[in-house]
């Protein structure tokens, strides 16, 4: 029997710059809306969506992976980590002013904690704390759990909204990337709870693969109980990244 035909991608639409705002020192907020709004579909906090940026002498747009932080009637959130050696996507944050515009494609499926588990661990750096604090926000009242967070400063520390019995664990690396074990030494200290886990984790390429090691062979998660993704990896750019992951995960897959 064939496979059922994907359901085809939503066309582009064009955002204007609403406003901006500083969240910590290292992360900026855009707020969009404009005409895209008008057929956005609801309730995306946390979805990804791609940035869409015009390079000379390249016929297709530069894309950048970002994440739905919030959603109104009439605008979105897009939160920027504001990188030292930043790329064209924080640039951009940084440089663009209300009544810019920007094409974005998506938004593409969320990725969520399943809340009839048992108990929680979610963990991740900067790049995913804008779905780490949708997924920590949606959780029900009464889960438990753990939240591991890495920041670069604790300047970057942020105030999250989270069910009582999570608690968060932060972790300041100044140099994200270049410790790999910055987020796998914290997780692996804590006490493993009794019952079955909603585990979900997003980082730096080498940190992942670390974090998914700890969680396939010392705690025998199925991968199919899991999320676990790179949302970047350090010295390449999104295209390299890319390929990286994939590579990855054919050799997963053939393990």
């Amino acid at each position: 029997m064939p496979k059922p035909a994907r359901p085809a991608r939503p066309a582009p639409r064009q955002f204007d710059v609403i406003r901006k705002s500083s969240v910590t020192p290292n992360m900026l907020r855009i707020t969009l809306g404009g005409e895209g709004m008008n057929t956005f579909p609801e309730d995306q906090p946390s979805a990804y969506v791609k940035l869409m940026f015009d390079t000379p002498g390249q016929q297709k747009p530069m894309l950048r992976t970002y994440t739905v932080r919030a959603q109104r009637e009439d605008e979105i959130d897009i939160d920027f980590v504001l990188h030292e050696d930043g790329g064209p996507a924080s640039r951009w944050a940084i440089n663009c002013q209300p009544g810019d515009k920007i094409t974005i494609g998506g938004p593409g499926p969320k990725k969520q904690l399943d809340p009839a588990a048992d108990w929680i661990m979610i963990v991740g750096d900067m790049t995913a704390l804008p779905a780490i604090s949708v997924n920590l926000e949606q959780l029900p009242e009464h889960a438990r759990g753990y939240a591991v967070i890495e920041v670069l400063s604790e300047a970057d520390i942020q105030p999250l909204s989270k069910p009582e019995h999570v608690t968060i664990h932060w972790v300041i690396n100044p140099h994200p990337g270049t410790n790999s074990d910055a987020l796998h030494n914290v997780v692996t200290a804590l006490n493993w709870a009794d019952g079955k886990p909603s585990v979900w984790a997003a980082c730096e390429f080498t940190g992942m693969q670390k974090l998914r090691h700890h969680f396939r062979n010392d705690r025998a998660i199925d991968k199919r109980e899991m999320y676990i993704s790179s949302y970047w990896k350090l010295g390449a750019n999104e295209e390299t990244h890319k390929s990286a992951k994939r590579d990855d995960a054919e050799r997963e897959e053939a393990a």
